[in-house]
């Protein structure tokens, strides 16, 4: 038996190239097209949110995946890249989204090789069971920069900051 959930938007014109979005959970916010597309800076545009929307999904999904395979993460930070395409007849769309998280994670004097196996296992099963990276054409891609450290050693660098 498959379970299914609905989320929903409502958004509204608000002259030119304003918009405004109610989100399901609450949030209102305004929106515009690109600058590059007769739209204006410094707000939120849909292709901000195609990409970040599979960058945010992904990263949740990776939370989930670091408790399951036992992680203990120390820090994730990703930096995400859609490549947008137009078609001769000026169609649009993004043929990939690429991915760079950073990630840091304690051993806890676990064997290095052994955390780095369960820590691609767990950003595998990010994508594998992100919603919102299974949803889209596109090509998403992750390209990780993992480092792997003691926990004293974690803790000392980042309770100086």
């Amino acid at each position: 038996m498959s379970n299914s959930a609905t989320y929903h938007t409502t958004v509204s014109w608000q002259g030119e190239h304003w918009g405004e979005m109610v989100m399901g959970n609450g949030p209102v916010m305004a929106f515009s097209a690109p600058p590059d597309a007769h739209g204006h800076p410094d707000v939120l545009t849909p292709e901000d949110a195609f990409v970040g929307s599979i960058n945010s999904c992904i990263m949740l999904m990776f939370i989930w995946a670091t408790k399951r395979f036992k992680l203990d993460l120390i820090s994730y930070e990703c930096y995400a890249e859609g490549t947008k395409l137009v078609a001769l007849d000026r169609t649009e769309i993004f043929s990939e989204v690429k991915l760079w998280p950073r990630i840091q994670v304690a051993a806890n004097g676990e064997e290095r090789a052994r955390v780095e196996a369960r820590l691609t296992k767990a950003l595998a099963a990010a994508q594998k069971y992100s919603l919102v990276a299974n949803s889209v054409k596109s090509a998403v891609i992750v390209e990780p920069q993992i480092e792997i450290v003691d926990k004293a050693l974690a803790h000392e660098l980042y309770d100086k900051e």
